[in-house]
């Protein structure tokens, strides 16, 4: 098994009987233990379980896979939609978020790939159908210089081709200077993991950006015409329903409403094996032993009814999964203030905002499984 999760889960894969875990830069262990297995050698792992060496990665060969149409794809605010590519230009992370999954493989390093390399791996999902490129480095401005060579490239090449990227709050403040060129080589928006709009959570987090960061940012995109898409971890063992409703209040200030995805509501910390979270005084106090199922420490809240609400959300995220985003956010709305015993104010004249482009599944990171998503196994 290779990945993120495969090195984190060393203890437990091992006990199901997994005889070779590659973390971090995997492919070179792929291709020691294919060599390996051809030659008859089928004894235990050799090397490291997790390789942070540089790599000379190759184009990649997508013979035999799907075709690009059964992936997912682009959503215009229109109705339109765009078959969609994927691609890396980094891997890792040269940040240490403490929730992040990323985080105890890489532990703060990043690894560039080679500029024709991604380029070339674009080029063959363009011939494939490809309309579309997400770019699905944890930062996309972990090398900023690496990034716009490969987006001005693609751009001279594929002048209609657009793509989406993931960046940070704190990068895109200091990189401010560069949205303007990200627009102009085909960008329509911008993932970033907010979080949280809770200065101390986002403090114990280790995020570096604060709320008025995130609204400083907001504000950047929509003026260089770049649609940011916030993703949240909105409960968490600090979260009140005073919070919770602080959050839903912020995104309707904000006209967020048809922006944010409604799981992204709901979404409950993942505190995985290696987690930083770790490293905070007394927070291992507040876990139960690590559960296999979950891949990760489960938690229960100091007050039941900030639990109860996040079931509730998350099973009207999944109820009104077909409805438009602004409905889902009123019926969010109206769950929370109830939780809080509170009458729930209109939403009739505030701006639910523009549709704005999207990929057809929703994007998760740093949380629990659903339980549709645990059902599906």
């Amino acid at each position: 098994m290779y990945g993120l999760y495969a090195a984190m889960n060393e203890r437990l894969l091992r006990d199901l009987g997994v005889q070779t875990l590659l973390g971090g830069e995997f492919e070179p262990g792929l291709v020691a233990l294919a060599n390996r297995l051809r030659d008859g050698d089928c004894s235990m792992q050799r090397g490291p379980l997790v390789n942070l060496s540089r790599v000379a990665f190759i184009t990649p060969d997508r013979t035999g896979l799907p075709e690009l149409a059964r992936y997912a794809h682009l959503v215009l605010p229109g109705g339109g939609r765009k078959i969609t590519g994927f691609t890396e230009t980094t891997r890792g992370c040269k940040h240490v978020c403490r929730h992040c999954p990323v985080v105890p493989v890489y532990q703060g390093k990043f690894r560039a790939v080679d500029k024709d390399v991604v380029l070339a791996d674009i080029a063959q999902q363009v011939a494939m159908g490809a309309a579309h490129i997400s770019f699905g480095d944890p930062d996309f401005f972990n090398g900023p210089t690496h990034a716009l060579k490969v987006i001005k490239a693609m751009h001279v090449r594929f002048p209609q081709l657009t793509f989406d990227a993931t960046i940070k709050i704190q990068h895109l403040l200091d990189h401010a200077v560069l949205l303007p060129m990200l627009r102009e080589c085909g960008c329509l928006f911008v993932t970033s993991a907010v979080e949280s709009v809770d200065d101390r959570i986002l403090g114990y987090l280790d995020k570096h950006h604060t709320r008025a960061d995130f609204e400083r940012v907001l504000m950047l995109c929509r003026v260089n015409g770049i649609s940011l898409a916030p993703t949240f971890v909105p409960f968490t063992p600090w979260t009140t329903l005073d919070g919770y409703l602080d959050l839903l209040r912020e995104l309707a200030r904000l006209n967020l409403q048809e922006a944010v995805p409604p799981v992204q509501l709901a979404i409950r910390l993942l505190v995985p094996q290696g987690s930083y979270l770790l490293h905070l005084p007394g927070f291992a106090e507040i876990l139960e032993p690590f559960d296999p199922k979950l891949l990760g420490y489960p938690w229960r809240h100091a007050d039941a009814s900030v639990d109860a609400l996040q079931h509730e959300v998350q099973a009207a995220a999944m109820r009104t999964a077909s409805a438009s985003r602004a409905e889902a956010f009123r019926e969010i709305w109206r769950l929370a203030h109830a939780a809080a015993g509170r009458e729930a104010p209109s939403l009739d004249a505030v701006d639910p905002g523009r549709p704005v482009p999207r990929l057809s599944e929703p994007w998760y990171c740093c949380a629990e499984p659903t339980n549709q998503q645990l059902q599906a196994f």
